[in-house]
């Protein structure tokens, strides 16, 4: 099995280089910056497994593939925060959050041999470059959604994002609760609203809310260690931080 890193900080790849021994999985060549990664690529069998830092010294690790088209799986390591990844849609193995955890390292190399033990070749990568470059470069100035539409009668109602104090679901219905005391039935979901909502203004409380920032009157202490969030002007809603959501909440708030 060919492994390769490709990381810029060189103690930090000699490290993994170790992690990677003390798994029985050896690696043939570390790489250091996108240019040499590149020529590497251009005269070299391609690697069954790749573990490839996103930020190197000289760009975004992306650049490689913008040259070469690589097939091997890939694994990556990164200093960027977990939100920022889940806005990946790659078909890679895993990736790692620095400092790498041996434990982590571990659970990522048995996936790669579980899922390819039987292969005859590594799958082919597929990634959304400028997507991922949008993302990576700025994550927090990426685009969101500003408006949004609901039917009222036989009429569009369009809504503006800023206006909506929560985003809530009820009876199989996700609804916007808007700063004039109405309630709007939209057609979308929680989940779906998660990658389109700008994180600094609204922040997901539990599985049935999402609230803005703006429109918070109070936060007061609720039983069990939890928060309970009134709204300006729809105080009738009876919003419960999630016992596990409250650490990131008060952080959120900051």
């Amino acid at each position: 099995m060919k492994t390769i890193i490709i990381e810029d900080e060189k103690p930090a790849a000699r490290r993994l280089g170790r992690m990677l021994d003390s798994l029985d999985l050896t690696v043939s060549t570390m790489l250091h910056s996108v240019e040499e990664a590149i020529d590497w690529f251009q005269t070299n069998e391609h690697p069954d497994l790749i573990f490839l830092d996103i930020q190197l010294s000289d760009g975004l690790s992306f650049e490689i593939f913008d040259v070469i088209e690589v097939h091997s799986a890939i694994i990556f390591t990164t200093a960027f925060d977990e939100y920022a990844l889940k806005a990946f849609k790659l078909n890679s193995i895993d990736y790692l959050l620095k400092p790498i955890d041996d434990e982590d390292l571990e659970h990522s190399v048995n996936k790669y041999r579980k899922l390819f033990k039987s292969a005859n070749e590594p799958s082919k990568i597929a990634l959304d470059f400028e997507d991922i470059k949008k993302l990576l470069v700025n994550p927090l100035e990426r685009e969101y959604k500003k408006r949004f539409t609901a039917k009222v009668g036989q009429h569009l109602k369009i809504i503006n994002a800023e206006d909506v104090e929560s985003f809530y679901s009820e009876n199989k219905g996700t609804y916007a609760a808007t700063k004039d005391g109405r309630n709007y039935l939209l057609d979308t979901t929680l989940e779906q609203l998660e990658e389109e909502l700008k994180p600094q203004m609204f922040f997901r409380v539990s599985r049935k809310f999402f609230v803005n920032i703006d429109h918070i009157k109070d936060i007061v202490s609720y039983t069990n260690s939890r928060l309970q969030i009134k709204l300006k002007n729809n105080p009738d809603h009876e919003i419960i931080v999630s016992r596990e959501k409250v650490k990131d909440f008060k952080l959120w708030l900051e």
